[in-house]
């Protein structure tokens, strides 16, 4: 009987000390799963800024597109472009934001410009007309380089 009451009174020794340390495991137990669920909704804020900003660089890309494979771009794809990056300078920065309306812009309205112009037009005016228009299509051709550089930054998955 002497080793079964031995080890009663052991056992109720080492309760306090239990108990003593349930309150700091809990804790720890907590403060991990607030780790992981910081880390969650990071990742989360990561994917939606990667799709939003995919979407600018989608953008920009479809219009250089349309710009190489078309003779002219239509007021709706100049408008559906500059409503796409309108969010550039939020997601993106500055510079790129600066990068989509003052040039991709500005060149596209302006090749439209000179496309618009060129039926009233004849003899070395015409042959301005085209070689400014060629000049734009031409930009607009090194541009799919230019584009994965600028966005690069912000469409890597670190970022």
């Amino acid at each position: 009987m002497t080793d079964w009451s031995t080890l009663a009174s052991a056992a109720l020794a080492l309760v306090p000390v239990l108990s003593a340390l349930l309150t700091p495991i809990i804790a720890i137990i907590a403060a991990y799963i607030a780790c992981q669920q910081w880390r969650t909704n990071r990742n989360k804020l990561k994917l939606d800024l990667f799709d939003r900003r995919f979407a600018v660089y989608d953008a920009a890309r479809n219009l250089v597109r349309d710009v190489l494979t078309q003779a002219h771009l239509s007021d709706e794809q100049l408008l559906t472009f500059r409503a796409k990056t309108g969010e550039a300078s939020f997601l993106l920065n500055q510079g790129i934001a600066r990068y989509l309306t003052d040039e991709m812009w500005e060149k596209a309205a302006a090749l439209n410009r000179l496309w618009s112009a060129m039926s009233n037009l004849a003899g070395a005016e015409r042959q301005e007309n085209e070689r400014q228009q060629r000049e734009i299509r031409v930009w607009f051709e090194s541009q799919l380089k230019v584009l994965e550089a600028k966005f690069a930054k912000f469409l890597g998955v670190e970022h």
